[in-house]
């Protein structure tokens, strides 16, 4: 669809249109918020706060270390493996500001993805925590990094803390293991170097890279994803206008449990929320509820970035349902789909409708969302400014409103290509700029979009199309159940045939037959899952998306080695 489409659907105060060369890079949009919000609170952790000033000052230490102290040139790739921390924000614009492309690394990578990350990037410095650092040793020697920059926990907290935090990291929890890395350099040395050396800012074209953000590599090897300094500017303006409504600027406190290695979180904290000069959060395990929640009880919070599987870990919890809920007035999510009952049970307990989203990493990464003035339960909202959306049948022909088919999205956010992979990149950019997501999606005739399902997450059976989405929607609304996967297994009579996995909430009894007779009253008969498994827990991505192909692996495999696949 052409973006005159949805001119006449974008409610009031929200512009069809921005401009993406509003700025030339990121860098002018950080000067000119940590100018704006020089005594405002940028990021907190751990006890200590950042002001948008001392992130600027700190960053420019960082900055000034890189260029007097290695031989880094503009346009190196320089590897960043931190969780949330304040070190992230400190090394990433400080990274960008003496010119640096910046590599997404995730702590929680194994030696054989770090090994890929790092040869593939052709990355020549990075910077790590030191509780993934014996990782590190071990693929070194065959990367191309020169420059190792090694910071502990509590390193951005005043002395005494520090060390406390650092020694009961190191020795009382043991969550360090054992490493020898003897040209490494601490983290705070950079900093206390850098502050002794001048900075000479560097000032990127919008065209050149900014990140080199790695896809999840879920469906296959893991690629880097060009996103450029005019693709994430860009995704900033067009983000801010749809939640204007709703947010201040200089006066927000947003929650921040999702990775910031992670585009979604990347872009939203990182970038947007910089823009309009809010107060983040940062969460360093989500993981771990008890400290999280305790966490948000300290703060008057107004903003709440998750996704599905936080929403409903959440809700279940006592300690999260009694916190003071009253200031809060955003919740955004994505990342995966959003389950009706997991929406529904958040405003019951918090009061706050969650505004669901949808992107990808090779779209900067957002591409739509719920605008606050009209949201709709059950979609993925408006296309953002700037941004058109199409849907096509498999030989590519573009479908009118209310087709289910493929969805396609151009606009400044998308990116530049593939890092090194030219033929991965023409499968799916064509020469107009259209981008294949490889998402399912209907168009509807207001403008609303509704993802189906991931294309190649599919089920066949007898012809019919069945998408695990709804499958897992319907079994969503079962009482009992925490988490829920379908996927397609092979039968020799219908092609396929469905098999739901089962993850049921602490102390729920459930049978197989009860979800059975649940899926059979709510489902039509192609529909319905023969095969029905329970787990204590499923397989999932870094920030709680179900990994359907692992299980499907799984099945594979048991077929292969003669094992039941039942």
């Amino acid at each position: 669809m052409t973006a005159s489409f949805w001119n006449d659907k974008y409610p009031e105060g929200i512009p069809s249109e921005i401009n993406p060369d509003e700025y030339r890079n990121i860098l002018a949009v950080l000067k000119q918020s940590c100018e704006r919000f020089s005594q405002r609170p940028a990021f907190s952790n751990l006890g200590r706060t950042l002001s948008y000033g001392e992130l600027y000052q700190l960053s420019g230490d960082f900055a000034a270390w890189l260029q007097h102290h290695t031989d880094l040139q503009p346009g190196d790739r320089i590897a960043v493996q931190l969780p949330n921390l304040l070190q992230y924000p400190v090394v990433v614009f400080g990274a960008m500001r003496a010119g640096l492309i910046v590599v997404n690394t995730n702590p929680l990578y194994t030696t054989r993805e770090l090994d890929h990350q790092l040869r593939d990037s052709g990355a020549r410095a990075m910077v790590c925590l030191a509780n993934m650092a014996h990782r590190v040793e071990e693929v070194l020697p065959v990367s191309e990094v020169r420059h190792l920059i090694i910071t502990e926990v509590g390193d951005m907290l005043p002395n005494i803390k520090r060390q406390l935090v650092n020694a009961v990291v190191r020795h009382v929890k043991k969550m360090v293991p054992a490493y020898h890395l003897p040209t490494a350099i601490r983290f705070r040395q950079t900093l206390a170097q850098g502050q002794q050396e001048s900075l000479r800012e560097a000032n990127p074209g919008p065209e050149e890279t900014a990140v080199l953000q790695y896809t999840g590599g879920t469906t296959g090897v893991a690629k880097g994803t060009m996103l450029t300094h005019r693709n994430i500017v860009a995704n900033m303006l067009q983000c801010r206008p749809l939640m204007a409504h709703r947010l201040e600027e200089g006066r927000e406190v947003m929650v921040a449990p999702l990775p910031l290695y992670h585009i979604y979180a990347f872009t939203l904290h990182c970038m947007v929320m910089m823009l309009i000069g809010a107060h983040n959060l940062l969460i360093t395990n989500p993981r771990d509820f008890a400290t999280f929640i305790k966490d948000l009880g300290r703060y008057r919070f107004t903003g709440f970035v998750g996704l599905n599987t936080l929403f409903v870990g959440l809700c279940n919890d006592e300690r999260f349902r009694r916190l003071d809920f009253s200031p809060l007035k955003a919740t955004f999510s994505g990342g995966m789909a959003l389950t009706q009952a997991a929406a529904e049970r958040w405003r019951e307990v918090t009061g706050c409708t969650i505004s669901e989203g949808y992107g990808m990493t090779e779209t900067s990464p957002v591409v739509s969302v719920n605008p606050f003035q009209q949201i709709r339960l059950g979609t993925i909202g408006i296309p953002l400014p700037s941004t058109g959306c199409k849907v096509i049948d498999d030989e590519g022909n573009e479908l009118p409103p209310g087709s289910t088919g493929e969805l396609c999205v151009r606009g400044p956010q998308v990116m530049k290509g593939y890092w090194q992979r030219p033929e991965a990149t023409a499968e799916v950019l064509d020469a107009e700029g259209w981008l294949k997501t490889g998402d399912i999606a209907v168009i509807e005739a207001d403008g609303y979009l509704r993802i189906v399902d991931r294309k190649k997450d599919m089920i066949v059976i007898s012809g019919f199309k069945v998408y695990p989405n709804e499958l897992e929607e319907v079994l969503a609304t079962l009482p009992g159940v925490l988490q829920g996967a379908a996927i397609g297994v092979p039968d020799s009579t219908n092609g396929e045939k469905i098999k739901l996995f089962v993850v049921c909430k602490p102390g729920a009894t459930l049978t197989e037959e009860d979800v059975i007779k649940h899926m059979h009253d709510n489902l039509t008969g192609y529909k319905r899952p023969r095969i029905i498994e329970f787990r204590d827990s499923l397989p999932t991505t870094n920030v709680g998306k179900i990994l359907r192909r692992e299980l499907r692996d799984e099945e594979l495999q048991k077929r292969k080695t003669g094992e039941p696949a039942t």
